[in-house]
């Protein structure tokens, strides 16, 4: 019995938990080195995530692979690094179709913050190169390719070839780029490369600019996070996941490319949304505050909540108050997502959100788990992957 039936909810947040070395595959032999040198010991495959890998060739743990499908986490879930299993596990869980992102790749293993950009590139392309190939498999699964912004010549050409690879959606980083901002004009092309070809840029939990590490020398015990690191993910480093986006799609909102590109539809993944109503007030507080001063506050083609409204969309975490969240911003913003097979999202999101939605009607849930997806995704999305077999069966 698949954990959901008889009903149209596509998945705007699920990974591919690649082993560590797996992008070494992808990358082109001249970087091999240099790479491996600078990553370090990021691509060794720790004890327990080989032991959680080799439980996949056991037949009796295959045998309840399916069954347990929400159950199991990380590497141990049915279709978590192993392409093949993924089109079974889909069929498990009962989503219409996955937006898959990278697990360990998601920061671009912090290539960007040095002064290699050519190898911060050959990294991006390694990417879009895998997670292509992973969702080969089965058109539901909605690959994502990662775009770098620190070299502004280049972002448009690795967006063409990420989208010629089968990528349906871009990844930006939401934290600024050293030199210059997201909104620079030398970005057009990559803009315009997105929007016709009818894809969306989205912006995920690891691109953020992390919390200063002096918050964390506290003089009291470091924190274990539930991944058992130290210090990695927190209650208080939690607090600065929302700050960059915040800023960046500010920058993209208040500098024309959205006006100048209504059709490309931008989306925070996995970045929480409990602030988003306080981001599209204090936006409008800015335009009324500055837009006497600046032309290109006075070009703007509405006020910055409702061009944010028109083309941004948001995925909240399933323990936020996500009925508030959509009451105090716009039905048209929220969507759903699992985070599948990631920990984070838990064994039953669906269940989650219900809880956090009681008094949320039947249309605007049919906007959260289906047509704010739709739109998010436009003409990435093929129409016949608008609804679930059995609910287009039964119209």
């Amino acid at each position: 019995m698949p954990y959901v039936e008889q009903q149209t909810i596509h998945d705007a947040d699920t990974h591919v938990m690649e082993l560590p070395e797996k992008i070494l595959e992808y990358m082109e032999a001249k970087y091999v080195e240099e790479f491996k040198n600078s990553v370090g010991a990021r691509l060794h495959t720790p004890p327990d995530m080989l032991q959680a890998a080799a439980l996949h060739d056991d037949a009796q743990f295959r045998a309840q692979a399916e069954q347990e499908v929400m159950l199991r986490k990380n590497h141990a879930a049915l279709g978590a690094f192993r392409r093949e299993d993924r089109p079974a596990c889909l069929d498990a869980l009962g989503f219409t179709s996955q937006l898959v992102f990278t697990t360990a790749a998601l920061s671009n293993y912090g290539l960007e913050d040095g002064d290699n950009a050519p190898l911060a590139i050959a990294a991006a392309r390694a990417h879009n190169r895998m997670n292509a190939d992973f969702c080969v498999v089965d058109r539901r699964l909605l690959a994502t390719g990662y775009v770098p912004l620190v070299d502004l010549d280049a972002a448009a050409e690795i967006a063409v070839e990420a989208i010629e690879l089968g990528c349906k959606a871009l990844m930006i980083p939401s934290k600024c780029p050293p030199q210059h901002s997201p909104s620079h004009t030398a970005l057009e092309t990559l803009w315009s490369t997105a929007e016709e070809a009818g894809v969306p840029v989205v912006f995920h939990v690891g691109g953020e600019e992390k919390m200063a590490q002096g918050y964390f020398n506290n003089g009291l015990p470091k924190i274990k996070d539930f991944h058992g690191g130290d210090e990695n993910f927190t209650g208080l480093s939690f607090m600065s996941i929302p700050l960059a986006v915040w800023q960046t799609m500010a920058a993209i909102v208040f500098d024309g490319v959205t006006d100048r590109h209504p059709r490309l539809r931008f989306g925070a993944i996995e970045l929480g949304a409990a602030w988003l109503p306080s981001w599209l007030k204090f936006m409008d507080s800015a335009w009324t505050a500055f837009r006497k001063g600046e032309q290109r506050l006075q070009q703007l083609s509405d006020k910055p909540s409702e061009i944010a409204k028109r083309q941004f969309r948001v995925t909240p975490y399933c323990h936020e108050p996500t009925g508030w969240i959509i009451e105090n911003s716009s039905e048209d913003m929220i969507l759903f997502s699992s985070d599948f097979p990631h920990v984070e999202g838990g064994r039953h999101p669906l269940k989650r959100f219900a809880e956090n939605m009681p008094d949320v009607s039947a249309q605007v849930l049919h906007k959260f788990y289906r047509d704010n997806f739709i739109d998010l995704m436009g003409p990435a999305l093929d129409k016949s992957l608008h609804d679930h077999p059995s609910v287009a069966a039964s119209a």
